[in-house]
């Protein structure tokens, strides 16, 4: 079980404003060993309550508020990533637990007793908190991500175009999925991820870029349109 407590701010950028982000970012910190030419690609697949509780306590900006998710990087793999992300004011604990792919397919069909069969203490309490709560699988985001990472305050920034998401599939291992787009194409969302605080000479390449200050969440863009909520 991984375990990463952080603050986290997101920030709304225009292409060129990415682009003179994406270049500075270079210039300053080591690129993601998994960039390549366009970034690579992440996939995470929402869990909710019935009654869509961490939807709603998003939404209304309730304190503190969870999201649980599946996460992979590409359809063949043969294992994901269950994580609980956990937010108090500004600080955000993420625990994820790899899962092989086997297991996850029986969370993606509701049968959390798999979790009973892991040794980890994190495990069994994802167990108890999704089957009480009586979470189950809401939709599926996708997006390509330039990452960029110093390893001092465990601080990593982030570039994110191309959301994408679906309610009809939840086959997080579909190499075919058929999603549509849930943001604007022209803007990418800039994530600052880091523990403390940030170090000046990223936050002084951070404040030459013209960005605003963005609250919503990719799993509360995907499912918006039907729940009939605007951001």
């Amino acid at each position: 079980m991984r375990k990463v407590m952080r603050k986290e701010k997101k920030f709304l950028l225009n292409l060129a404003s990415a682009k003179q982000a994406e270049r500075n970012l270079a210039a300053i910190l080591a690129a993601d060993s998994h960039n390549g030419f366009h970034g690579y690609p992440v996939r995470s697949l929402y869990f909710d309550t019935l009654h869509d509780r961490d939807y709603a306590e998003k939404l209304f900006g309730t304190d503190p508020r969870r999201k649980v998710r599946l996460r992979i990087y590409d359809p063949t793999a043969d294992f994901a990533l269950l994580e609980l992300k956990q937010k108090q004011g500004d600080n955000q604990l993420k625990r994820s637990l790899p899962l092989c792919r086997a297991e996850a397919e029986r969370l993606i069909a509701g049968d959390y007793s798999v979790l009973r069969n892991r040794p980890e203490p994190f495990a069994a309490e994802m167990y108890a908190f999704m089957s009480i709560n009586g979470y189950r699988p809401k939709c599926i985001v996708e997006y390509d991500r330039t990452a960029f990472v110093a390893k001092e305050n465990k601080i990593r920034v982030t570039l994110d175009r191309n959301i994408r998401a679906t309610e009809a599939n939840m086959n997080i291992f579909d190499s075919q999925l058929c999603l549509y787009p849930v943001f604007d194409p022209f803007n990418v969302v800039l994530e600052v991820k880091f523990n403390g605080f940030l170090l000046s000479y990223i936050k002084t390449v951070l404040n030459g870029i013209d960005k605003s200050e963005l609250s919503v969440s990719k799993y509360c863009l995907a499912r918006y349109v039907r729940m009939g909520f605007q951001f």
